[in-house]
C-alpha cells in the first residue's frame, strides 16, 4: 500500500440481531465502498465493542445493522459517549430504527422508532414476508447533500411507520394511506430519511433497506452511501 492509499479514517461495522434483515449480506454491500472512500473498516458481530473506550474514541463512523436484540447499560453508554464526542452513527431500516426496543435511551439517541409496517389488504396477501410488501413512494423533501438531485421514487417493500421527534432533520418521507381495512382514518406521513446532530456527532437513518435488493435500488444505494460519508467525523 502506498502512502497515498493509507486509510485516513476508521469505520466500525457492527452487525447482528435478527437474521431476517440479512445483517452480513447488507453490510457487505457497503464495506468496499467505505474502503474506496479511504476508511479502514473493522467488522464486529458483538455489541461489546461499544464498551471499548479506546476503539470507540478512534472510530470516525459506526455503521450499525442490529435489528431488535438487547443492549446493556455499559454498551449503550459507550455508544452514546462516542457519538456525543464526534463519532458518526449511520444505518438503515431495522438495523438502526428497530434496534434495542427496550431501551428508551437508545430511542432518544436515534430519534425514530419502528412502530409497524402495514400489511396488504387481507385478500391480496400472498403469504409470508411479502404480505408486508407495499408499493409506496419515497418523497424527497429538501436538497440536503444526502438527497440532492434525487427525485421521488417508488419501492415495493416494507413501508416503515416510525415514531419520531422534531430534533431530527427530515430529508425524505413516505405516506401511509387511509384504508377502510385499517383502524387509522387519515393519511400518516413518516420520515424515511433523516439526520440528527447529537453532541459533536452526526446520525443518519434511512428506513428503506429490508433486503439486499432494496439497498441495491439506485436511489436507495446513493442515499445510504452519501449518508455514511455525511455522518462520519
Amino acid at each position: 500500500m502506498t502512502s497515498a492509499s493509507v486509510p485516513t479514517r476508521r469505520a466500525l461495522v457492527v452487525r447482528g440481531g435478527w437474521d431476517g434483515h440479512a445483517p452480513v449480506a447488507t453490510t457487505d454491500l457497503f464495506i468496499g465502498y467505505l474502503r474506496e472512500a479511504g476508511f479502514a473498516v473493522d467488522v464486529h458481530e458483538n455489541l461489546d465493542i461499544y464498551t471499548d473506550t479506546a476503539t470507540m474514541a478512534g472510530t470516525d463512523l459506526i455503521v450499525q445493522c442490529w435489528t431488535m436484540g438487547t443492549i446493556t447499560a455499559d454498551q449503550l453508554r459507550g455508544l452514546r459517549t462516542a457519538v456525543e464526542n464526534g463519532t458518526g452513527l449511520a444505518g438503515w431500516h431495522g438495523g438502526i430504527a428497530d434496534s434495542f426496543r427496550a431501551s428508551s435511551d437508545y430511542l432518544h439517541l436515534i430519534g425514530g422508532q419502528f412502530a409497524t409496517h402495514p400489511a396488504l389488504p387481507a385478500g391480496q396477501r400472498p403469504g409470508g414476508p411479502a404480505d408486508h410488501y407495499l408499493t409506496h413512494t419515497v418523497q424527497i423533501t429538501d436538497q440536503h447533500p444526502i438527497v440532492a438531485g434525487i427525485e421521488d421514487f417508488e419501492l415495493t417493500t416494507e413501508q416503515y411507520w416510525v415514531l419520531t421527534d422534531d430534533l431530527s432533520d427530515v430529508h425524505a418521507t413516505t405516506t401511509h394511506p387511509a384504508r377502510e381495512d385499517q383502524p387509522w382514518h387519515r393519511e400518516v406521513t413518516c420520515p424515511a430519511v433523516w439526520t440528527r446532530q447529537w453532541g459533536r456527532g452526526r446520525i443518519f437513518v434511512a428506513t428503506p433497506g429490508h433486503s439486499v435488493d432494496v439497498l441495491e435500488h439506485p436511489s436507495v444505494r446513493t442515499i445510504v452511501e452519501r449518508g455514511l460519508l455525511w455522518a462520519a467525523r
